[in-house]
Parts: C-alpha cells; structure tokens; sequence
C-alpha cells in the first residue's frame, strides 16, 4: 500500500509542481492525476515535457476519474467510450493503473433489475477499452439516503450490493473502490464480507472518520460529516489498514475528509495535517511508515 494524495477531495488547487512538491514534502507517495487535463498539456507541449515533474519526483499515480458518467445518455455515452482508448494509453504512458467512478444510487428511468443489466454492460464495455492499456476500474457506491430522495427507483448503494452486480461482470481487470465512510454510512464494514473478496479485487481505498452528531442513521450523516482518518475513532480506520495489508492490498490509500474541515486553513497546512493523521492511523496498523504494507509489493 502506499499513501496517496488527492487534491480534489482536499478541495486544494495549485499548480502541478506546487502540488508535487505538497505531496513530497509531506510524506506521500502518489498523488491523483486529472488525466483530460493532463492530456490537453501534452497536446500542448508534447508527452515529454508534460511528464518531467512526475518523472523527477518519481510519484506514483494514484487514481484517475472515468471522464463521463455510467449512466451518461447514449450520445455522451458513445463519445466518452470513442475518446477512452487514447486517454488509458496515456494512462499506460505514466504508469496510472487505476481509472475510477461510482454508480449512481437512484434512477428515475430503470427499475433495479434494468439498471442492474445496464450497469453490467456498461461496466464490461468500459474494461474492454482499459484492459488493452492494463488500466483497471475501480467501482464505488454511494450510501447517503438524501441522494436516492425524489427519485422513482433505488439503487445499489451498499457494498452488499455491488459485489453482487461485480460478481456478474466477467471483466478481470474490474473491482472495488473502497471508501470507508460510506461503508461506514451502507451500515457495513470490510470485515463483514471478507469472506467474499477475492485477491486483486480491491482498486482502490479511501479513508475518513466520521464527526459525532445526532443522525437518526449512518445513511442520513452527510458528507460533510466525514474527518480526517483517525480523528473520532468512530470509523475503524486502523483495524481496516491491518486487514486491507493481511489481504495483500498493495493500491493507494487516500485521506478523504470534506473540505469543509479546512476553512481558513493554507493548502500546505491541509496537506500537513493530511499527510499527519494518515502517518498516525498507518502506523498504528503496523504498516511500513515508506509506504508499503506488511506482506505487499513495492
């Protein structure tokens, strides 16, 4: 495993050197890439020049997002497939293995089992055009009961669930995106389906806690609810670390808290504070404090 950092989940924007230098100085190891924006710069200034700062600070890249929806309409759906193929080359270029996206928890157009085969589908075409660049997909869910509200028909939004729909999906090179707060807000835990997880199967992993308050359930905290890893002790980020090396999980792991904890705060401080809480909780599960877990691959 190997500590990760994601601008855009911290709310920090900066240059890619200042971001690179960010990462560096506060003790991690990869960092997110916006992958269409990182394209137009090599459109610009061709892949060499684009790539130097990655390169000389020899960061792994953690994740990318899927550039378009699941459950985009057809004309948007096509044109972001006809464009894929050439940005997981690019992916491949860099050495980014992880595209990721979430399902969308609700529909007004598709009853479960119609969304359920449209997924399925969608998912499998997705894979064909990563695998031939050895990009994998990571799939998350998203369980806050407000965003199925006013829609005609529910959808996966527990991690239950989605192995389910995974499970039917033949493509070797698709799997999980992990976040443990919406774990935490499905009302589960990684513990609960250890048991079904097969090796390779998690992508990627994103942690939080989760801030004290009056939900009636978990599934009714909002986002902006989510802290930094380690700082309530409500979500089990620790025992989660432990399990995730003992399975042989060797992906980024990447502090995700709402922005909203860090108002009035400079980026550096943000990413300070990040890169302290994550080093706590790592090191509290015996991991390697260099980025790498008990058991796992460098």
């Amino acid at each position: 495993m190997f500590k990760n950092l994601s601008p855009k989940a911290l709310g920090v924007s900066a240059s890619q050197g200042e971001l690179i230098e960010l990462a560096l100085s506060f003790g991690f190891r990869g960092i997110d890439l916006d992958l269409v924006q990182f394209a137009e710069q090599v459109r610009d200034q061709g892949l060499p020049k684009a790539r130097r700062l990655l390169d000389s600070a020899k960061l792994r890249i953690g994740t990318f997002a899927l550039p378009f929806e699941l459950d985009a309409d057809d004309e948007a759906w096509k044109q972001g497939l006809d464009k894929l193929p050439e940005l997981a080359s690019l992916a491949h270029e860099l050495g980014a293995k992880r595209c990721q996206t979430t399902i969308a928890p609700a529909s007004d157009t598709r009853p479960y089992h119609q969304n359920f085969e449209f997924h399925r589908q969608r998912l499998t075409e997705v894979a064909g055009k990563l695998e031939p660049a050895g990009v994998h997909l990571a799939v998350g869910f998203e369980a806050w009961a407000h965003e199925r509200e006013g829609k005609a028909f529910e959808f996966i939004h527990d991690l239950d669930a989605l192995l389910v729909l995974l499970g039917t999906v033949t493509a070797r090179n698709v799997g999980l995106a992990i976040d443990l707060w919406q774990v935490w807000a499905a009302s589960s835990s990684l513990e609960a389906v250890r048991g079904r997880l097969k090796p390779g199967q998690i992508v990627t992993v994103a942690v939080a806690d989760v801030e004290p308050g009056d939900c009636a359930a978990p599934d009714e905290c909002p986002p902006t609810s989510r802290r930094l890893p380690g700082e309530t002790g409500i979500i089990q980020v620790t025992e989660a670390l432990a399990m995730l090396s003992s399975l042989g999980y060797d992906g980024p792991v990447t502090p995700c808290p709402d922005s909203s904890r860090f108002a009035g705060m400079r980026r550096d401080q943000i990413v300070k504070l990040c890169g302290q809480k994550l080093d706590e909780v790592w090191k509290a599960a015996g991991l390697k404090s260099a980025g790498a877990g008990i058991g796992a691959r460098r």
